[in-house]
C-alpha cells in the first residue's frame, strides 16, 4: 500500500520510497509491544496515517531550515512522514506520554532519520520558538491556539506566513470561528479522492 503514497509524491528519491516502504513493518513490531495505533487502522496504515500525515504537504513544501514542532505526536504523526518528506527541515515530536515517544524515537532511529528531535514533555513546558506547529486534533482547535502560539517565531523563510497546521475531522465551523478573519480551511478530499477523507480538513492558521 505504501504505492499509494508514491502515486500522490513521484518525486520521491529511492531512500525515501524505502523509509516510507519500510513504515508499516516497523510500527507492526512495535505496536505488538505497545499499541500506539489501534489495531485497526494498521490495515488502513498508510491512507489513515501517513497519507493523512503528507496532506500537509499539499499547502506547504517547508523551505530547506525550517523548524517545525508536532504537538501530541502519539506515535509520530504527522511529523515522521513529514520528517521523511522534507529532510531539509528540522522536527521536534513532542509528546507528554513516554512510551509514545519511546515508539517514535526507535522509529526515528530505525530509518536513520537525523532531522527528528524527541520531546517527552507537556506543551505547557516547551519554550522554544518554531516556524510551524503542526497536530493531528488532540484537542478544540481555539484551546490548542492559546497552547502554542507562544512558541511560534517571528523569522519567516516560508511561502506562507509562520503558524498553526491543523489536521481534523467533521464540522470545525464553530471552532475556527473565533479565527474567522485569517483562518484558511482546505477539504482534504480535494487533494487525495479516498473516501476516509471525504470530512477531513487543513486548518491554517498564520499567527
Amino acid at each position: 500500500m505504501s504505492e499509494s503514497i508514491t502515486s500522490y509524491f513521484p518525486a520521491l528519491s529511492e531512500i525515501q520510497v524505502a523509509m516510507i516502504s519500510r513504515l508499516k513493518e516497523l510500527y507492526s513490531g512495535w505496536n505488538s509491544k505497545i499499541n500506539v495505533i489501534s489495531r485497526k487502522d494498521m490495515d488502513n496504515f498508510y491512507i489513515h496515517h501517513v497519507l493523512h500525515s503528507l496532506a500537509i504537504a499539499r499547502i506547504i513544501s517547508f523551505t530547506p531550515g525550517s523548524s517545525i514542532l508536532d504537538v501530541g505526536t502519539g506515535g509520530g504523526f504527522p511529523g515522521i512522514p513529514l520528517a521523511i518528506l522534507f529532510p531539509s527541515s528540522s522536527f521536534s515530536l513532542l509528546d507528554s506520554i513516554s512510551k509514545k515517544t519511546r515508539v517514535v524515537a526507535a522509529v526515528a532511529d530505525e530509518l536513520g532519520l537525523a532531522n527528528i528531535n524527541i520531546l517527552n514533555k507537556r506543551v505547557e513546558e516547551e519554550k522554544d520558538l518554531y516556524d510551524f506547529i503542526v497536530s493531528r486534533a488532540v484537542m478544540d482547535f481555539p484551546g490548542f491556539v492559546s497552547l502554542t502560539r507562544k512558541n511560534i517565531g517571528k523569522r519567516s523563510i516560508n511561502s506562507i506566513k509562520n503558524g498553526i497546521i491543523y489536521l481534523k475531522g467533521g464540522d470545525i465551523s464553530g471552532e475556527t470561528a473565533p479565527f474567522v478573519d485569517r483562518v484558511i480551511v482546505r477539504d482534504i478530499k480535494d487533494f487525495f479522492p479516498e473516501p476516509f477523507f471525504e470530512t477531513k480538513k487543513i486548518i491554517y492558521l498564520p499567527i
